[in-house]
């Protein structure tokens, strides 16, 4: 186990692994998969490229991300950060093992390893609601659910319970870390997830007590000034967005009372990039690694929206507006 100081050159190297502006584009405007597959033979990505590639793609990213976080692991000196960054991969799986467990069906294809807990650790979890090696804020979680699901109550409700502990397990870790970066970063996505399920809701026309039910507490922003506009207008909300800290990066994506939730998930993504910025003057600490970790997510991410547009035919447009920015 190294301290930061040690990791750093390391997390150096690793940055050049990264995708180039240029080797991106060159994908965005290939004519065809083929073209893309020629562009990732002279990438870290080579080793992926089997036979199979174009139909099995998502496989191979799932195990570089696994890859990744298991050659970080063995590396950095808080392993709190590594599962803070992949608790979204852990929550989805819970989420999928529950419906599995609920409905009968096979979900397999939807899991992904989060490099902490294994699939069977979380199936068992799941269905004693009991474990030794899961977080006690995850076992409590799941064992939530399973009361939900024991009442007779909505399938549904798996979402919302998972998604509201998952913010608070995401700002309980953020804050024990206490990198002030990351907890800014942890904020803004929390604060910007109100947003976009207030705003749903609204528009639904949701009831304030399902408003209640979904939105978290543990952002900038306090959870009773969304509840203050469930017997309000739409137009009154646009309005507090407009004249709140996040006016200047809101306001882009309004266009005539309606908010772009497209935009605003890009949004998202790009403000936590915003966030790691100062990485490049940060020899010491643990911000190249936060950024790094950022960047990696993302560029899976920007890869399989961009294999995905190229196998399904999407236009170059479509493809661009899809994609997330990742060097800050």
């Amino acid at each position: 186990m190294r301290n930061y100081h040690q990791l750093n050159p390391i997390i150096r190297l690793k940055e050049m692994t990264l995708l180039k502006p240029q080797e991106v584009e060159q994908m965005i405007t290939a004519k065809n998969f083929a073209v893309v597959e020629t562009v990732l033979q002279q990438t870290h990505y080579q080793r992926y490229l089997h036979p199979y590639f174009h139909e099995q793609f998502e496989i191979s990213l799932d195990e570089e991300l696994l890859k990744t976080i298991k050659e970080l692991i063995e590396l950095v000196p808080n392993q709190e950060i590594l599962r803070l960054y992949m608790m979204p991969f852990t929550f989805h799986n819970l989420k999928v093992l529950t419906k599995e467990s609920v409905t009968g069906k096979d979900y397999a294809h939807l899991l992904v390893e989060d490099g902490f807990y294994t699939i069977d650790e979380c199936r068992t979890a799941i269905k004693t609601g009991i474990s030794e090696v899961l977080p006690e804020k995850i076992v409590t979680t799941i064992q939530e659910v399973r009361e939900h699901l024991e009442g007779g109550a909505v399938v549904q409700g798996i979402d919302i319970i998972y998604d509201r502990r998952y913010l608070h397990e995401q700002r309980r870790l953020a804050d024990k870390i206490n990198i002030p970066e990351l907890q800014e970063a942890v904020i803004k996505m929390i604060d910007l997830t109100n947003i976009t399920i207030a705003a749903r809701c609204l528009s639904q026309k949701r009831s304030c007590s399902f408003m209640k039910a979904v939105l978290v507490s543990v952002g900038s922003i306090p959870k009773e000034e969304f509840l203050a506009f469930a017997d309000a207008s739409y137009s009154d909300f646009i309005t507090f967005l407009l004249e709140s800290e996040y006016q200047e990066v809101m306001r882009p994506i309004i266009h005539e009372q309606v908010i772009d939730f497209a935009g605003l998930a890009l949004l998202q993504d790009n403000l936590i990039t915003e966030s790691f910025a100062s990485a490049q003057i940060d020899a010491l600490g643990p911000l190249p690694l936060l950024a790094f970790l950022n960047a990696k997510i993302l560029e899976l991410q920007n890869l399989r929206i961009l294999l995905v547009g190229k196998r399904s035919g999407f236009t170059e447009g479509q493809i661009r507006e899809r994609m997330r920015r990742y060097d800050a």
